[in-house]
């Protein structure tokens, strides 16, 4: 099983999306193991966005992802980094296709209301500096009716 970082930017906690969001990875089949909301502080937003530090918008994007309460989530699953993708749709709304959270919700490229993992090395960083503490370990009976054999 593979577990992917969703993060419900503060767009989506703003516009009361958080329990729609949080539907649809549950509908899908995924096991939420890490769940917590906080307002990020500065520190924990550059380096989660590091990568793109060196670009213009950079300075925009830590304060919007500080500007309010995000949520936190840990998703587990069969190859949950690629599903979680496709839940979320491309970064921007406009070109999300219908059905996707962003295609649904979303209409801009700044405002698109939720971050997941790219990779599994993206997903293991962003998991250790989102949940320092750990996750949760449980057994979901779910899974006998969700994956085959």
């Amino acid at each position: 099983m593979e577990t992917t970082y969703v993060m419900i930017k503060p767009d989506g906690v703003q516009r009361g999306l958080v329990g729609e969001i949080i539907q649809r990875f549950e509908r899908k089949g995924l096991k939420l193991v890490g769940l917590k909301s906080m307002v990020p502080s500065e520190e924990i937003a550059k380096k989660h966005y590091e990568v793109h530090s060196e670009r213009s918008f950079f300075p925009g994007l830590i304060r919007f992802v500080t500007s309010s309460p995000v949520v936190c989530m840990a998703w587990q699953g069969r190859d949950a980094i690629s599903v979680a993708r496709n839940l979320i749709g491309p970064t921007n709304g406009r070109d999300a296709a219908p059905g996707t959270i962003r295609g649904d919700f979303g209409m801009d490229i700044g405002y698109n209301m939720i971050h997941g993992s790219d990779a599994a090395e993206t997903a293991e960083f962003e998991l250790s500096l989102w949940f320092p503490e750990g996750l949760m370990t449980w057994e979901n009976t779910m899974g006998t009716w969700v994956y085959e054999g």
